[in-house]
């Protein structure tokens, strides 16, 4: 099991796995952001 998890480690698909993780976690704030911003007051005007 430990010779698999070094396997792992010294291919770079940590660095890979991270990089994807921080770019996910910034892409929800930015759609979060987008929600909040333009589309809830477009909807609460169509609404009422």
């Amino acid at each position: 099991m430990l010779s698999g998890f070094k396997d792992f480690i010294s291919k770079g698909n940590v660095i890979d796995l991270a990089v994807g993780v921080i770019i996910g976690g910034a892409f929800s704030t930015v759609v979060n952001a987008l929600v909040e911003s333009v589309l809830m007051p477009l909807i609460s005007m169509l609404i009422g």
